[in-house]
């Protein structure tokens, strides 16, 4: 199904030891035999392939293959967890509003301050999935317009990043960067923000941000 597109293999580091060798056939060949099958079928695909196990470590304890690691690390792209990127929670959390009050058929166009704050605050452990969790079970709970999360769950330590000033900036910057690529186009940029342009000029005023800072 993915012969001339993409394969993606997520947590690649659960594949069993034992299927491990036939996986890297199949790249390396580029080909496969389907089960109870005769025929080889030769395959074209960009392989991409995620995990958050530490291979080189399971490759030292013999629970991964070289070859197979050495095979997939072509082009390595490491990503950092979510608590050493603040700036991308408040547009993460907007995004998995909008996307799960759609499927639920809510309309919810707010996020309090109080909750941003929380959310920025938080370590997340679970990195995006912890947050897109946590967020559709906060739409499921919003009942109006204003997204109501269950924050007590959330107990950011005080090295956390959870100040107002930190809140404040982490959104004037990512902001003004995306009114910077929309060439200042303040209709623009709130699509690609998912906010109405009433709201985003709101936003700007709050932030303090001007035609001359963009």
């Amino acid at each position: 199904m993915a012969h001339r597109g993409t394969l993606f293999l997520d947590e690649v580091g659960d594949i069993p030891l034992d299927l491990q060798p036939k996986l890297l056939r199949a790249l390396q060949e580029k080909s496969f035999e389907r089960l109870g099958g005769v025929k080889t079928i030769p395959i074209d695909v960009r392989l991409v392939a995620a995990t958050n196990r530490n291979l080189a470590q399971m490759m030292g304890d013999k629970l991964f293959r070289s070859d197979l690691y050495y095979r997939l690390r072509v082009f390595p792209i490491t990503t950092p967890p979510l608590r050493d990127r603040p700036e991308d929670i408040p547009v993460l959390a907007r995004h998995f509003v909008k996307k799960y009050a759609a499927e639920m058929r809510r309309n919810i166009n707010k996020i309090p301050t109080e909750t941003m704050r929380a959310l920025v605050a938080w370590r997340w452990p679970g990195n995006v999935r912890e947050l897109e969790n946590f967020m559709e079970r906060s739409v499921i709970l919003s009942a109006g317009s204003s997204l109501r999360a269950p924050v007590a769950e959330l107990r950011p330590d005080s090295a956390s990043h959870g100040s107002d000033t930190t809140l404040e900036h982490v959104e004037r910057e990512h902001i003004l960067r995306v009114l910077r690529e929309c060439g200042g186009v303040v209709s623009t940029a709130a699509v690609r923000l998912g906010l109405h342009r009433t709201t985003l000029n709101a936003m700007m005023r709050k932030l303090g941000l001007s035609r001359k800072d963009i």
